[in-house]
């Protein structure tokens, strides 16, 4: 099972000797950011900082840097276990389209371990603070990018609801400490809360606002996984993490945060007040440019007695964003299958940041199979934001980078293989001549049929591959003679 709260996976993470407590006083202008990131890109320990300069506040960073960390947090072994527990999900029925997927997850309500359990009171609320009482420059936010454009709060688990429908999401966005008593709201045109405040705004109200630091591991994973705006995150998180997540009332907006995390967050955004936010170096690689966004009025804030603050650092890749990528993607292939059941497997590259390349391996059957796939994936919910898809054969292993760009370098005629369209793209993208939507590419690495206009002698040419036979005598002989 996954751990109940932060601070018993850092307590076990210790007990490993993975992780490193840091006593000497450390900078969160920049000096922070620098550490991590080495840190993270070495495959290193977790890191709490215990003395960072103008806060009396710990810092849990790297929690989440290496596979195996993420997966102890999960309590899982493997990946592939979060797969096989979605597939078992979506059997015996095999749902239809997004809408079965909706149906399917529906079960999840019927299992006693799964809904979130409402509580009186938790750690989370032992320590109360009131307007004035409310300084966020007592949190340790991190100035990680010599251009950044201020403070950030990078792993706040944004919580808001549908003005309408009053259904719950939960959202991962970066915060920008614009004041004592104020952050930036970081979320693009194709995030849940950022369709909340619009509602509001057009109704002419107030937006509640709650955002948790320090969840349970699996909460917080729940929140950056790109769920459909009816599925709650946290049914997933109790799913995963075999237990009921403990809910408690927030004191001054009508929301719902975990009663075991650290630190909580509580404001209305107000219509139409928003801010320049940014420069931020961002996990694109690149500094996303300032742009004006909502601005939040923290009107309360509760936490433990002895709160610790959990971050993350992200830039160029490898970052701490990996391994949660890829439990994310091992996470939706048995859904992507359901909507696109052409599919054996796929990857999602963290050298692409995950949503602009996806490499994709299906049991080919017809001309053109393989540009079915890439349009079926472009109309798959966030899928959609995907700017390159390449498609290999089935005896292709798309985890094996060097296998794809094997077959994408040799296997394509790039006059008549390749499929460029046009659509939406993330809002980060800094590559699209404009904000919103560019151009997208689908690769056909597939063997090639007659029917699909191959018609040089001999058809197709088979690949080459030892004799099974030799193979086998060599390696009886590189075992007896320990070679």
């Amino acid at each position: 099972m996954a751990y109940d709260d932060l601070r018993s996976l850092l307590r076990a993470l210790e007990r490993e000797g993975d992780l490193k407590r840091i006593k000497v006083e450390v900078d969160p202008y920049l000096e922070v950011g620098e550490i991590v990131d080495r840190v993270q890109k070495a495959k290193g320990p977790a890191l709490l900082f215990e003395n960072v300069k103008g806060s009396s506040m710990p810092l849990a960073m790297n929690v989440f840097g290496t596979d195996r960390r993420l997966l102890k947090a999960l309590g899982l072994k493997s990946y592939e276990e979060i797969t096989e527990k979605i597939g078992g999900l979506l059997k015996p029925e095999l749902p239809n389209g997004f809408v079965g997927v909706r149906e399917a997850f529906g079960k999840l309500g019927a299992m006693s371990h799964v809904p979130p359990k409402k509580v009186k009171d938790g750690p989370v609320q032992e320590v109360v603070l009131h307007g004035d009482e409310v300084d966020l420059d007592a949190l340790p936010a991190l100035f990680t990018w010599p251009k950044d454009g201020g403070s950030f709060f990078n792993l706040g688990l944004t919580h808001t609801k549908d003005p309408e429908s009053g259904v719950r999401n939960l959202g991962l966005y970066r915060l920008q400490r614009h004041d004592k008593r104020t952050i930036g709201m970081h979320w693009q045109i194709h995030k849940n809360s950022h369709n909340h405040y619009q509602v509001a705004a057009r109704r002419g109200e107030r937006l509640p606002v709650a955002i948790a630091f320090g969840c349970p591991p699996a909460v917080t994973y729940a929140s950056s996984a790109p769920l459909p705006g009816d599925m709650d995150e946290y049914m997933l998180a109790g799913f995963l993490q075999g237990k009921r997540v403990e809910m408690v009332d927030c004191k001054t907006v009508p929301l719902q945060v975990p009663a075991q995390a650290e630190v909580v967050l509580e404001g209305w955004l107000e219509p139409g007040k928003m801010l320049p936010e940014g420069p931020f170096g961002d996990h694109t690689g690149f500094y996303t440019p300032q742009e004006d966004f909502p601005a939040l009025t923290i009107d309360c804030i509760t936490m433990r007695k002895r709160p610790l603050l959990q971050s993350i650092v992200v830039g160029r890749p490898p970052t701490e964003d990996g391994p949660l990528g890829r439990a994310t993607e091992r996470f939706f292939l048995p859904l992507l299958k359901v909507v696109v059941p052409d599919i054996v497997d796929y990857h999602l590259p963290e050298a692409g940041v995950f949503h602009n390349c996806a490499l994709i391996s299906i049991d080919k059957k017809y001309p053109k199979h393989a540009q079915k796939v890439m349009h079926a994936i472009w109309g798959a919910h966030m899928m959609s934001l995907t700017k390159l898809i390449v498609v290999v054969d089935a005896d292709c292993d798309v985890h094996d980078v060097e296998q794809v760009a094997w077959r994408a370098l040799g296997n394509v005629d790039y006059a008549r293989d390749v499929t460029h369209v046009e659509g939406p793209v993330d809002h980060l993208d800094h590559a699209s001549y404009q904000k919103f939507w560019g151009g997208k590419m689908g690769v056909d690495a597939t063997r090639k049929l007659p029917e699909e206009g191959y018609t040089r002698d001999g058809g197709w040419p088979e690949m080459v591959s030892s004799d099974p036979a030799t193979a086998a005598m060599v390696d009886r002989r590189w075992k007896e003679y320990g070679l």
